[in-house]
């Protein structure tokens, strides 16, 4: 909103709320008796603030709803409910905004994510669960507006300030998530494997780049420490597919920008700490094993590296053989023989979903060959989009433009989904912000023919702004 609608109505609602305030403590004392309304307004207010300033405000909103549905703390079973009203409202809204600024436009991947939800409801047609199929695919709907709208006015014209507090909430967490598996020995993401997906995927990717954006020697040394911290939550999960993605990005990060003594120094350091994690915090290992068998095999050597996926993959394969052309119905699967009732939560049945060890066949299973084709056309986009920015970071060795962060993310999140089956589950934190950055994207990227112009590109401009904000 413009200032002078502002100045105008905000003195208004500030007015009305008082004497409503006074109204129901006066003649309904009741409405402040109950703790689960008072939750329930406490949660509007919130809502109401966030679309107030929805730019700066609703990106925030959205990832704290998603991951406090998904983590165990108190009050999490309120999120998983209230978690779809943030989603949904926040594409609604974002969708309203977005569209009235006249420098809105969309690309081949936002028809490409069109076509994945209609591939996903017509797979809804075909499920033995099609109301819950349904569902689903309106919540890949909802994300995929968000993505295509709101989230790209969370950053347009606000790309510094957005990454700088990107970077902030990282640490934060890093430092919480510590606090609470070191000190209080609380698994708050509830298993290892989400631990270390969110460390491998979202959080040692982000926080490498603020190492190398960071000026003031008390940032650097912050994040360094935050970095560190990171990979021992990452070794402590023993989750080798967040091991994976973390490596992959952090890599790739350093040799594309020409980092090699950054590459040697943080490969030593991250040795050094698996070696210390496996030594202190032991995953069922013998004390003779080497680090590659703790890490790498987690159990006898003549089994292989993919023991532990095989027969899932196997089930996984043995049902798309079954349902080839169309599917299961997004986001279910044939688990048992007898259809249960539906119940009316807004969580999944367990027995119309199952684990199926690697995001691309999950998506297989549940939409068929056909349903495929925009949803790899979708994967394959991303894939396309990281490469350019790889191949901009080679060219032009700029770490401070935005797209570092970002290819970072989305490389690592495309090689864990090779071993878990988040990439298209609309409920799971890491699927809302993987898929969010990945509209982003689209944005921060340059156009191809402006290659010629990449000193004076908008990204490099931004990371210029990033960078005085990191002083």
């Amino acid at each position: 909103m413009n200032d002078r609608v502002s100045k105008l109505f905000l003195p208004i609602i500030l007015a009305l709320s008082c004497l409503i305030a006074v109204y129901a403590s006066v003649y309904r004392p009741a409405y402040f008796s109950s703790s689960e309304e008072l939750a329930i307004l406490l949660f509007l207010q919130v809502m109401l603030a966030a679309i107030w300033n929805y730019r700066a405000r609703f990106f925030p909103l959205l990832v704290a709803a998603f991951l406090w549905a998904g983590m165990m703390v108190p009050l999490n079973a309120a999120w998983t409910s209230g978690r779809w009203l943030v989603l949904a409202v926040g594409a609604l809204v974002g969708l309203v905004v977005y569209t009235r600024d006249q420098r809105y436009y969309f690309t081949t991947f936002h028809l490409m994510a069109f076509f994945c939800v209609i591939a996903a409801l017509l797979s809804a047609a075909v499920s033995a669960y099609p109301s819950l199929a349904f569902l689903k695919a309106l919540s890949l709907l909802l994300l995929f507006l968000y993505g295509s709208a709101g989230a790209r006015v969370a950053v347009l014209g606000r790309e510094a300030s957005f990454f700088s507090q990107l970077l902030l909430g990282c640490e934060v967490l890093v430092y919480l998530t510590a606090v609470f598996y070191f000190i209080f020995h609380n698994e708050i993401f509830g298993n290892p494997n989400s631990l270390g997906a969110v460390m491998g995927v979202v959080v040692a990717p982000i926080l490498l780049w603020g190492i190398l954006v960071s000026d003031r020697p008390s940032t650097h040394y912050r994040r360094i420490f935050a970095f560190a911290l990171t990979l021992l939550l990452l070794f402590s999960s023993y989750a080798r597919a967040g091991i994976a993605g973390a490596a992959v990005s952090c890599v790739l990060l350093c040799v594309v920008l020409r980092r090699y003594r950054l590459l040697v120094k943080g490969a030593a350091t991250a040795l050094a700490l698996a070696a210390f994690v496996a030594a202190a915090v032991p995953f069922h290992q013998q004390p003779t094993d080497s680090l590659t068998s703790v890490f790498v095999y987690k159990g006898r050597r003549e089994d292989g590296i993919l023991a532990s996926r095989r027969p899932i993959w196997d089930e996984t394969v043995s049902t798309i053989q079954e349902h080839p052309w169309l599917g299961t119905g997004f986001g279910t699967s044939p688990t048992s023989s007898e259809v249960v009732n539906q119940s009316g939560s807004f969580e999944s049945l367990r027995e119309a979903t199952r684990e199926h060890g690697n995001s691309y066949l999950a998506i297989t299973e549940w939409v068929g060959l056909v349903g495929d084709i925009p949803f790899f056309g979708l994967v394959i986009l991303i894939a396309v989009n990281v490469s350019r920015a790889v191949m901009q970071m080679r060219r032009t060795g700029d770490f401070l433009s935005p797209a570092v962060p970002l290819a970072g993310v989305l490389a690592a999140g495309l090689v864990h989904a090779a071993f878990e089956d988040w990439l298209f589950a609309a409920g799971y934190y890491l699927c809302v912000f993987f898929w969010t950055l990945a509209f982003i994207m689209v944005d921060v990227l340059p156009p191809p023919a402006a290659h010629d112009a990449q000193n004076t590109s908008p990204a490099r401009a931004i990371g210029f702004g990033l960078a005085s904000l990191s002083r």
